[in-house]
């Protein structure tokens, strides 16, 4: 019988902590594979959490609305099914050195024992995440002193040792993380004391969001990092709109829409595949880009929360007429807050329209590791010189945003005036 750790999942490529919302299970119950033990939230999504092993909820560790880090531990199974077990320490290889385990420190007497993880040769015993962390972060994980049960390594001890690295002044890894450890801190002189504001006038406090108090680290970190650059631009969608309009007044008989949004999917998807160092990422040895061959296009959305980013599959694969229908059903159950960790994950490019508010260009920061992400404003009617005359013109402005490591200006103008021809002629689409 051991006891496994059931751990805060990571529900998108850029998530490093989550919010623990609330248990399904009490300690004693018996739990099989699949069963759903607690609710945990990442800044774009609640998710359930399932037990990996067959066994009995033998401790829980998270509380209500504690933040934790991915890979950490929300509680403990108990289970004797050691074939289920296999793999779940993520060991390592089995023809790799033994190692004999640093001393751990005594535990005091009126604390809890707490079962060994599997006993075998090899690496040192660390959750996934972290050891994926360690590579990430270039710290050797067979180094770091694991403070879970029996010496498993969590994430918080990768990213301890690898502060500890750096303020001991060691050698530097030739590379930097591609995801740093946390968010840089505020500086001190735009921090005020909360009261020293009432001394000017009336004040209310105001609880942040959920996802306002996660998102909040993850933008700084994005922007902290990677170096953006914003392109702004118009496109002429005059005979677009008026092309859409037709087929939205023959959706509305069946009870269905057809979005301007949809038309910019299927142009981005286009003009993604011409260009097809926009729908990358920066390697994790940043020496190399990872080409993506999918065209998985994140949409932010806007809710009593926050923006949540739900993301379209396949948009390459589908008419305007299914993505019309797969919008209206994420934002739908985005605002409802029903996504499931599958509608966020996946994306290859972001685009955020805040085409029905208002504004005319705007810089969106890029949800990395994309390599950049689009903004969409309100589109407007302006004049336009036909070479005779002046007429007027639907005009629809873009921004976008890029990490500019893996995406120069060139390369980008050229993006943003492919994607104008494309929306200022229908048929373009069609090819």
């Amino acid at each position: 019988m051991r006891e496994v750790p059931l751990v805060m999942p990571k529900m998108s490529m850029t998530m490093t902590e989550g919010t623990f919302l609330v248990w399904r299970r009490e300690p004693g119950d018996a739990i099989k594979v699949g069963d759903v033990v607690c609710e945990v939230a990442s800044d774009k999504v609640d998710i359930e959490v399932e037990s990996p092993v067959e066994g009995t909820l033998s401790r829980l560790v998270a509380a209500p609305d504690q933040v934790l880090g991915v890979g950490e531990p929300l509680a403990f199974i108990s289970s004797d099914a050691d074939d289920m077990l296999e793999g779940l320490f993520d060991a390592g290889p089995a023809d790799a050195p033994a190692e004999q385990p640093e001393p751990q420190p005594a535990v005091a007497a009126t604390a809890v024992a707490v079962a060994s993880p599997p006993s075998r040769r090899g690496p040192r015993p660390a959750v996934p995440f972290a050891r994926r962390r360690a590579s990430e972060l270039h710290v050797d994980i067979n180094s770091i002193p694991g403070s879970g049960p029996g010496g498993l390594i969590t994430v918080s001890d990768v990213e301890g040792a690898a502060a500890k690295t750096t303020t001991n002044g060691a050698a530097a890894a030739p590379t930097a993380p591609a995801e740093p450890a946390a968010a840089a801190p505020t500086p001190q002189s735009v921090v005020a004391d909360d009261n020293e504001f009432s001394a000017f006038g009336e004040t209310v406090m105001e609880k942040l969001s959920r996802i306002g108090k996660i998102a909040g680290p993850a933008l700084t970190r994005s922007w902290t990092t990677i170096p953006h650059v914003t392109q702004h631009d118009l496109a002429d969608i005059t005979d677009l709109d008026a092309y859409r309009r037709e087929l939205d007044d023959a959706a509305k008989k069946d009870g269905n829409r057809v979005t301007m949004l949809a038309f910019i999917l299927k142009a981005v998807v286009s003009t993604l595949k011409a260009h097809p160092r926009v729908n990358s990422s920066l390697s994790a040895s940043q020496d190399s880009l990872v080409l993506k061959r999918y065209y998985h296009i994140g949409v932010a959305v806007d809710t009593e929360q926050g923006l949540v980013v739900p993301v379209i599959k396949d948009v390459d694969r589908k008419g305007i007429t299914e993505l019309s229908k797969d919008l209206a059903d994420v934002s739908s159950r985005a605002r409802d807050g029903k996504l499931t960790g599958d509608d966020i994950r996946g994306a290859s490019f972001t685009v955020s329209s805040l085409g029905g508010l208002g504004g005319t260009a705007f810089t969106p920061i890029v949800n990395g590791p994309e390599a950049a992400i689009l903004g969409v404003s309100k589109s407007r009617i302006e004049p336009f010189w036909d070479g005779e005359q002046f007429v007027p013109r639907l005009m629809l402005p873009v921004s976008l945003s890029y990490d500019h490591r893996i995406i120069d200006g060139a390369l980008a103008a050229r993006f943003t005036t492919h994607l104008g021809h494309l929306l200022g002629d229908v048929r373009r689409l069609l090819l």
